[in-house]
């Protein structure tokens, strides 16, 4: 099956709707060489679709071993169904499997990294970045397991991958972006911390609590008017931010700002 039923309608006399999901493919024609050389083939592309709630489609590419990876994008079911034609056959046989190995993989380095396994983690996680090495979760779980075991050179090869991937910065991966963050700090990495959370603030301006951690990686680094700066801000999205209005009233008692 190359789509998904969309959730129950609540009356029973209404057909249930059928929402996209699946691998589709779109086809461009391409010229290659020059003069009497020059001949034309065409260039087949595979992406993993699905409707969104609101009626347009999510589409991802596939990378080279047929699992949807890197960046998103949204586009009219208009324009998808002129553009995408279904592969069903493909999706079934080839990409499924492909897709429930990475999760496989992927469910069995966090139960490792949950026990304390970290060496049995780091083995599955780069077994999942093999198949998808722009994997968020396998980048987080990775990251977090050197983290753990204090490898700080190995965590910093992964924040560098994380840091340039905007979907790490994703709602649907703020646990683990916010777990990864507080591991940099416990690192003492402020440094990494700080351009961390800036990235994140790239994306999402009006996040207080972004704010407050970036305040406190610059504590880390005595920058005493960027803490300042940052828990301002933070209070100034939310006027009730208690953890913020006690770093301020702390900084006040130690004698670092009036």
């Amino acid at each position: 099956m190359n789509k998904t039923t969309a959730k129950e309608n609540n009356n029973p006399n209404t057909p249930q709707k059928e929402k996209i999901k699946g691998v589709f493919s779109t086809q461009v024609l391409m010229k290659i060489g020059t003069g009497t050389t020059q001949r034309k083939t065409i260039q087949k592309s595979y992406w993993f679709a699905q409707e969104l709630d609101d009626g347009t489609i999510e589409i991802q590419p596939l990378n080279v071993n047929y699992v949807p990876s890197g960046p998103k994008k949204q586009i009219s079911k208009e324009d998808f169904l002129d553009k995408f034609s279904p592969e069903p056959e493909f999706y079934v046989q080839t990409v499924y499997p492909k897709m429930r190995e990475l999760t496989k993989t992927i469910a069995r380095a966090e139960r490792h990294r949950q026990r304390g396994e970290t060496y049995s983690a780091e083995f599955e996680y780069k077994n999942a970045l093999k198949i998808d090495e722009e994997n968020i979760r396998a980048n987080f779980g990775l990251g977090l397991t050197y983290l753990e075991r204090g490898d700080k050179e190995k965590a910093k090869d992964v924040f560098e991958r994380l840091v340039k991937l905007d979907a790490a910065f994703e709602e649907e991966h703020k646990h683990l972006f916010n777990e990864f963050g507080i591991n940099l700090r416990k690192q003492k990495m402020y440094d990494e911390a700080v351009r961390y959370y800036n990235r994140a603030l790239e994306l999402t301006k009006d996040d207080e609590h972004l704010h407050y951690n970036i305040a406190r990686a610059y504590f880390g680094l005595n920058k005493i008017d960027k803490v300042v700066e940052h828990l301002k801000q933070a209070l100034s999205l939310n006027p009730d931010f208690e953890e913020a209005k006690k770093f301020m009233e702390y900084l006040k008692k130690k004698g670092f700002i009036k």
